[in-house]
């Protein structure tokens, strides 16, 4: 991948001598600040935080399915970024599912408490980190 650039779903142009082929592994793309990220997860962040338990069956079913498209492990920046995609409750099971999905990163990933206030599941996932002796506690 760091000879190729992307271009579209599956596919990389070799920078040095413009060939194409198809590669069985996740498109990747820039962002502004030209960090890569793979497209799944650029998809998941863009579509904000998870929905609440008032949500529709489909649009759980949706987000789970972009959760699911996620090829494990995730980078850094992906867990930085995926961090902003908790939702107000546990949507169901699938804020879990976005921990673990985050914690395949590598670790931590928050190295300051979030503090009085902080969603639930930003607090969880710093608390594990502190539990499994990756920072200190506060």
């Amino acid at each position: 991948m760091i000879d190729g650039l992307v271009r579209g779903p599956g596919t990389v142009v070799d920078r040095h001598s413009s060939l194409t082929s198809e590669i069985f592994f996740a498109q990747t793309a820039m962002t502004a600040d030209h960090v890569l990220m793979r497209s799944e997860v650029l998809a998941f962040v863009a579509d904000g935080p998870l929905p609440d338990w008032d949500a529709s069956e489909e649009e759980i079913e949706r987000r789970v399915r972009q959760l699911e498209a996620i090829v494990e492990p995730v980078t850094g920046e992906e867990a930085r970024a995926l961090v902003s995609c908790f939702g107000p409750d546990d949507c169901f099971g699938v804020a879990g599912s976005l921990l673990h999905l985050i914690e395949t990163g590598p670790n931590p990933v928050l190295t300051d408490d979030p503090g009085p206030g902080a969603n639930e599941w930003v607090q969880r996932l710093y608390d594990r980190a502190v539990c499994g002796g990756l920072i200190p506690g506060a």
